[in-house]
């Protein structure tokens, strides 16, 4: 079983930064590719960054590629999103999920996670 916990959301000005981070309980991290989802109001979860187990590879949606960054810390269970330049459109819940699909995988699809954090609130005020 592994548990996330997301934090670091918040209300921040458009064209500000924010760091969201997200830890996990148990042993197998490095196991997992790791992404990071949101749903705005109304809207259906979608994918925004996904990262593989060690690394090496990630994806992003359109929408926020060149403004967000995913990374991760294997040794702290701790995976990261660096939030800059943001819209007031980037305003959601961010989730956290945790999934033996690749992370390419993750990137087409919001199914198939096995884990899933419960969300951190990020608004953004024109």
């Amino acid at each position: 079983q592994v548990q996330l916990v997301e934090s670091g959301g918040g209300l921040v000005q458009a064209g500000g930064s924010l760091r969201l981070s997200c830890v996990a309980s148990g042993r197998t991290f490095s196991s997992y590719a790791m992404g990071w989802f949101r749903q705005a109001p109304g809207k259906e979860r979608e994918f925004v960054a996904a990262i593989s187990k060690y690394a090496r590879s990630t994806y992003y949606a359109d929408s926020v590629k060149g403004r967000f960054t995913i990374s991760r810390d294997n040794a702290k269970n701790t995976v990261y999103l660096q939030m800059n330049s943001l819209k007031p459109e980037d305003t959601a819940v961010y989730y956290c999920a945790a999934s033996l699909l690749s992370a390419q995988a993750m990137s087409v699809t919001t199914g198939g996670m096995d884990y899933w954090g419960k969300g951190t609130l990020v608004t953004v005020s024109s």
